[in-house]
């Protein structure tokens, strides 16, 4: 895995050939149990490395399309599955916790109900002070500008804007790591508002 911009923070990513862009996971380090976000398959030497750093406590699924290899890892290693309350009757896989708009996943880690993509209630994470994770709402195809889901895909695209807009008013935003794309580590607010800004509808 590789080690992004804080000590505590640590992704690991795999090439899309149908949308040439990366997917990415994140892990948090974190006394107390580390949190992945939505964990794509692992290598051998990455999953040597996720034992190294205290193997995992919490997966955080952030919509159905990212489920990726969460329950793989869950069987493999005990951790327990919050996924978005939204999606609770139809989620593809054992979640042992529901996640509301404005309550932490753990201490730090606060969770945002997004509206308007693809799949209801889609999450976005603020990991204090300064770093958001996104799912697939917000993601980055061109290095350094935020983008949306193609609106072809939104189910709304007048409330993922306003989705926009409540990330853009969380103080204190630096980094963006995206689910999609390109991370963004620097700047992250001013790519939001950019973002909000640009959006027509």
């Amino acid at each position: 895995m590789k080690l992004l911009h804080r000590d505590d923070l640590f992704g690991w990513s795999q090439f899309n050939e149908e949308r040439n862009l990366d997917f990415h996971s994140v892990l948090w380090v974190r006394t107390g149990g580390n949190v992945v976000v939505d964990p794509l398959p692992l290598t051998a030497h990455d999953r040597a490395h996720l034992e190294r750093l205290g193997g995992v406590a919490w997966i955080v699924v952030t919509n159905s399309d990212h489920t990726r290899a969460a329950a793989e890892l869950a069987a493999a290693t005990g951790a327990r599955v919050a996924g978005p309350q939204a999606e609770r009757e139809t989620f593809p896989i054992h979640c042992d916790r529901w996640l509301h708009d404005g309550e932490e996943v753990v201490a730090g880690l606060k969770v945002y109900e997004l509206h308007g993509s693809k799949t209801p209630g889609e999450l976005a994470l603020f990991l204090q002070p300064e770093t958001l994770i996104t799912g697939d709402l917000v993601r980055c195809h061109r290095a350094g500008w935020l983008c949306l889901l193609p609106r072809e895909k939104l189910k709304d695209p007048h409330a993922a804007r306003a989705s926009v807009k409540r990330l853009v008013d969380i103080p204190g935003i630096d980094a963006v790591l995206v689910g999609d794309g390109w991370p963004v580590f620097r700047d992250g607010h001013q790519r939001l508002v950019e973002l909000w800004e640009s959006l027509s509808f």
